[in-house]
């Protein structure tokens, strides 16, 4: 299984998406400062996350929420529990 993961950092008003085998292990490397281009935004929350069978599947999807209709995706469907 693959995770489309949405994360969030409060303190810069800022998303990242990604994809992974384990979307819990991944957020644990983005706020351990693992990855050069969130490392910056720390601390980073989960805000979002689906499930896919395939890569494929997944970086479908990643790319459409990388995309400006993805953004628009986001900001309509993702609470964040303000």
């Amino acid at each position: 299984m693959f995770f489309v993961y949405v994360l969030y950092s409060d303190g810069f008003d800022r998303y990242y998406v990604g994809f992974s085998q384990n979307a819990d292990i991944r957020l644990k490397e983005h706020n351990g400062g693992q990855n050069k281009s969130t490392k910056p935004y720390i601390p980073w929350r989960l805000v979002h996350s689906e499930e896919y069978k395939t890569r494929i599947e997944a970086r479908t999807r990643e790319k459409y929420l990388k995309s400006a209709s993805g953004r628009r995706w986001r900001k309509n469907n993702i609470n964040l529990g303000d």
